[in-house]
């Protein structure tokens, strides 16, 4: 695949074009990355942050309420976790039991557990447990 970038001039607008044989898996997920959403907002006590998706580490829901955990922060979203889903559904998230959404762009390795089920580690060296009805699409999405 070749990629060619070009500088505008000061009245043109930005534009993006794609030529392709046809649409691959790999370009739709490149398109979809183009227009997801990367921001959400998201509460810490009286404060209202905006949130870069990219900086997520994973979100997890406790008692009806959604949390983003970040490096060093975690703040909380009035939005449910299925809505959280679809809002990331382009970038690199995938739903990894029924109360947890991991960023699989920060996960450093993978530890087989008891029952079919999986640990991720994560970059920041936080824990989660992927549920054995997960693991099948979590190996697809990895190329495992």
């Amino acid at each position: 695949m070749k990629i060619i970038i070009e500088e505008l001039q000061n009245n043109e607008e930005e534009q993006i074009s794609i030529k392709c044989r046809s649409m691959t898996p790999e370009i739709l997920k490149i398109l979809d990355s183009f227009k997801a959403q990367n921001i959400l907002i998201a509460y810490s006590g009286n404060e209202i942050y905006r949130i870069e998706s990219s900086s997520i580490y994973y979100i997890e829901t406790v008692d009806n309420r959604s949390f983003l955990y970040c490096d060093n922060n975690v703040y909380e979203s009035k939005n449910k976790l299925f809505e959280l889903e679809e809002k990331l559904s382009g970038n690199d998230f995938l739903r990894i039991s029924k109360s947890v959404i991991v960023n699989l762009s920060k996960i450093k390795k993978l530890i087989p557990a008891l029952s079919g089920r999986f640990e991720a580690v994560l970059m920041n060296d936080f824990k989660v447990i992927i549920s054995r009805q997960y693991v099948s699409e979590l190996k697809i999405k990895l190329g495992i």
